[in-house]
């Protein structure tokens, strides 16, 4: 466990978890792509993929410039919101009702990463690391497109995932 004695140690540990949480995405967006029913929803996933390849690589500039590695810590947030994910893959579900749970699985995530890389903004701009804050910048206002795509595309799949609902109590 690392020691927080002050404002950089906490930002270094946090980036950490954020390098380590998108690590393990990359791993988990596929799977979320390939469960997907919508094209539409599918192809978000996949284009995140490689936003979120590029994040990992913002990070490493950071480190680099830090002169430290990125490894070293599990991000067990990213876990647990990646094994939930997992569980809703494997349901029998209607599969407009599946790209709804989807959304909700992929929300989640963005909603972690968002405070994340909000909260290293602000540490990296009260630390005076100029460039990492543009980077951190960068990477939430991706975070926060994601999200709204997210939102956008759950208002056309919500009404026909309840739609499939009703169908499924008049049969």
């Amino acid at each position: 466990m690392a020691s927080l004695e002050n404002l950089n140690d906490l930002f270094v540990e946090e980036l950490r978890d954020l390098y380590n949480a998108g690590n393990q995405l990359t791993e988990a967006l596929p799977l979320m792509a390939q469960a997907a029913h919508s094209p539409t929803l599918r192809d978000g996933f996949q284009t995140h993929l490689k936003e979120t390849k590029e994040h990992i690589h913002r990070l490493d500039k950071i480190f680099q410039a830090l002169g430290l590695s990125p490894e070293g810590k599990t991000c067990k947030a990213m876990k647990g919101l990646i094994a939930e994910a997992r569980e809703t893959i494997e349901e029998d579900a209607d599969p407009e009702v599946m790209d709804a749970a989807l959304i909700v699985a992929a929300q989640k995530v963005e909603h972690y990463e968002i405070s994340g890389y909000g909260s290293m903004r602000t540490f990296a701009k009260l630390l005076d690391y100029k460039d990492a804050a543009k980077l951190l910048e960068t990477t939430l206002k991706e975070e926060s497109a994601t999200d709204e795509k997210l939102t956008q595309l759950a208002e056309r799949i919500n009404p026909r995932a309840e739609s499939a609902d009703t169908a499924e109590a008049v049969d």
